[in-house]
């Protein structure tokens, strides 16, 4: 970040090629980083410093393109060449124009707010590990969005499609080359020369574009010659890009085969829910007990074939993220937090292997592991399908029972499980030695109620608890 305080003073003596080049690169890696650490970090500061930098990154954007096209008409066109000079005297009179707008771009950027995120921020990255799991997860969302998009211009060729493609690879690049380490130091020039290729044949688009709107030919012949002069390096490009990405030796192949498959992306994504929560939960290790609880209460009932089951999610799973993620809401406020809690699980991204009615399942289940009991007339559940309210609630009442058994906050009840004779509905009569906390007793009962309500739960299944 304190590259981007560097390349601003720089840009800003004479707005020359060079210098503007390098400012919009650091810009776009502290965006990308921002991008990246987002989708872990929910930290607002990310959002307001991308915020802050596509501002100036696209204020100078006109000017670097005119920089660009200057270079490519100068590749292109012999100097003598009519046309040349007309294209040249054209980006000539538009950089002017463009200098003074990105001259008060660079005076107006927030020096001293992005000198505070410089010193904050990386703080906060710190506290994700580089090369972990979580960012091969990540990488791997970056990777399918990108093929998709490869795939797309395979078909059509459009030169949106092409365009979109640049961007979607630039994604996965920076992801690789912020967090991933020694993959970059794998991919990291293939990265770079697909990006490039792409690069060269919008820049091509564009030159033509403009040259083809300001009438810049002055005849047919010459408008043919040109034509043909950019239609020839702008199919070289594509070509090389197909050599490197199509058939068995495509380096699609080669990335993916590095990333998370099968099971290991669910995994992945697991983990960056958990640390998703860990980042905004001040107890997070209260959650991890409660997490533990919870699947040995699940586990449990499924011995005793009393677990709910469903066609369209695993109950463990849900039951489990929700756990793991049922006090994030502590982050905003402690009265209601449950509530808060509901609405960032429900403002989250799914994460690659999840879809938005598993995250909107486990956002409900969180949101009733205290506070009201859950019944299916409540507005959030109204939301749910009546399969799916049904196993809200179980799951519900499960993750209610095991945040009881943790209570105190003490960690001192490490399991849980259906069992016979002991703790009956009113943990008061619980013998000696396995008395729950003042807390946890109150009301015990009710904690059970929502499975009791949709489970016919034989008497002599009741719960116990080991210290």
């Amino acid at each position: 970040m304190k590259r981007v305080l560097e390349e601003c003073k720089r840009a800003s003596a004479d707005l020359a090629p060079d210098p503007v080049h390098d400012l919009r690169v650091a810009l776009r890696r502290c965006r990308s980083m921002a991008d990246g650490l987002r989708a872990i970090d929910p930290d607002r500061s990310w959002k307001d410093m991308k915020k802050a930098g596509k501002a100036l990154f696209s204020s100078l954007g006109e000017l670097r393109d005119l920089h660009v096209m200057t270079e490519w008409v100068q590749k292109l066109g012999p100097s003598e060449d009519p046309e040349t000079k007309a294209l040249l005297d054209l980006l000539s009179q538009r950089e002017h124009g463009q200098k003074l707008l990105a001259a008060q771009a660079i005076q107006s950027f927030d020096v001293r707010q992005w000198r505070k995120w410089s010193r904050e921020l990386p703080r906060r990255a710190a506290r994700v590990r580089r090369g972990s799991v979580v960012f091969k997860h990540l990488a791997l969302e970056r990777w399918t969005e990108a093929y998709d998009l490869h795939r797309r211009a395979l078909r059509n060729r459009s030169q949106v499609a092409l365009h979109e493609l640049r961007i979607g690879i630039k994604r996965f690049r920076y992801i690789v080359e912020n967090f991933l380490p020694q993959l970059h130091e794998a991919w990291g020039a293939d990265l770079k020369e697909l990006q490039d290729l792409l690069g060269e044949v919008h820049d091509l688009d564009v030159l033509w574009t403009t040259a083809t709107q300001v009438n810049a030919f002055a005849s047919e012949e010459s408008r043919g010659r040109w034509q043909g002069m950019v239609r020839e390096a702008r199919e070289k490009r594509i070509t090389r890009y197909h050599e490197r990405t199509v058939g068995p030796n495509s380096l699609w192949r080669v990335w993916r085969a590095e990333l998370p498959q099968g099971d290991q992306i669910q995994s992945a994504a697991m983990a960056r829910l958990k640390l998703w929560a860990s980042l905004l939960d001040p107890d997070f290790a209260h959650s991890q007990r409660v997490a533990s609880l919870a699947t040995q209460v699940f586990d449990g009932l499924s011995r005793l074939g009393l677990a709910p089951s469903s066609p369209d999610y695993n109950g463990r799973t849900i039951l489990f993220a929700a756990a793991l993620m049922h006090d994030v809401g502590r982050a905003k406020r402690g009265k209601g937090h449950h509530k808060a809690t509901y609405r960032l699980i429900r403002g989250m991204t799914p994460p690659l292997g999840w879809t938005p009615p598993e995250l909107q399942l486990v956002a409900a289940v969180a949101r009733f592991h205290c506070g009201a009991l859950p019944k299916p007339r409540q507005k959030m559940l109204q939301e749910l399908a009546p399969a799916d309210k049904s196993l809200a609630i179980q799951l519900a009442g499960m993750l209610r029972f095991a945040n009881a058994f943790d209570g105190a906050r003490d960690g001192l009840r490490s399991q849980a499980s259906p069992g016979t004779g002991l703790a009956e509905a009113n943990p008061r009569e619980a013998s000696e030695g396995n008395s729950l906390p003042c807390r946890a007793t109150t009301n015990l009962g009710a904690f059970a109620a929502p499975i009791e309500a949709t489970q016919s739960l034989p008497r002599s299944h009741t719960f116990q608890y080991k210290r």
